[in-house]
């Protein structure tokens, strides 16, 4: 009964796929409420973490699917949500590991020249090919993600921070050196306290880089909670007023 009714809330999300230059995006895409065709809408991109890796198109849904099919918040914020799927052997950004004898996590290496992974390309080249349309308005352009999602929002932001609206990383990580890249996008940063797989000192070296660039950044810590800090990110009820009051200047 659980699947079914987990099938049942995700049925608004359409199958989609995206083919470019020989490589496959696969990706759930959920329309504005009341869609008009002739108007043109904000953007909400989602990038899941590592354990929703895959091929199946439906894993990714798994964690925030659901906030976004709440009906109030549909009425209250029209726009269209994609949540692409990362293949399994690959990253939305570009890291290596660096695990103990137990295979615990004990560092995340990332240099700012490592080469774009394929499945962040993608999503890049998506977006461009949806911006083409004009049914996308691309002053209200936003992308979130959890572990290794919000690895690649930060890596995305960096790279184009000229097309962002706002950020939301969660458990995020990266190379808090090339902030200044991305300081004028607004990032509201995320993380548990007691994460054990991806160090909050990631998100608070971010934190301060982009506090001393005078960057409009916000950051919240949940004392004591673990890796699935998503789970109080998607109960902040302030999270998605603060990111559609955000307009690409």
């Amino acid at each position: 009964m659980g699947l079914f009714a987990q099938a049942q809330d995700y049925s608004a999300y359409s199958y989609e796929t995206y083919i470019h230059n020989g490589d496959t995006l696969r990706y759930r895409m959920l329309l504005p409420v009341n869609y008009d065709s002739q108007k043109s809408y904000p953007l909400v991109i989602f990038l899941h973490g590592a354990g929703e890796r895959g091929g199946d198109n439906a894993a990714q849904l798994l964690h925030g699917g659901s906030l976004f099919l709440k009906d109030s918040l549909r009425q209250q914020y029209p726009s269209f949500v994609i949540f692409p799927q990362c293949p399994k052997d690959s990253t939305w950004a570009p890291l290596r590991l660096n695990r103990d004898n137990t295979g615990k996590v004990t560092g995340l290496i990332f240099s700012e020249n490592d080469r774009e992974p394929v499945p962040g390309q993608m999503v890049k080249s998506l977006l461009d090919s949806l911006l083409k349309t004009g049914k996308i308005n691309s002053k209200k352009v936003y992308i979130g993600g959890l572990s290794l999602g919000g690895m690649g929002t930060f890596d995305l932001i960096t790279r184009y921070p000229k097309v962002w609206a706002a950020a939301f990383p969660i458990c995020g990580a990266g190379n808090a050196a090339t902030a200044a890249r991305f300081a004028k996008v607004p990032v509201w940063i995320f993380h548990g306290g007691a994460d054990p797989v991806v160090p909050v000192t990631f998100s608070q070296d971010y934190y301060k880089a982009l506090k001393a660039l005078n960057a409009d950044v916000q950051y919240t810590e949940y004392p004591g909670v673990g890796h699935n800090s998503w789970d109080n990110v998607f109960a902040e009820p302030g999270l998605l007023k603060w990111l559609f009051s955000n307009t690409k200047k």
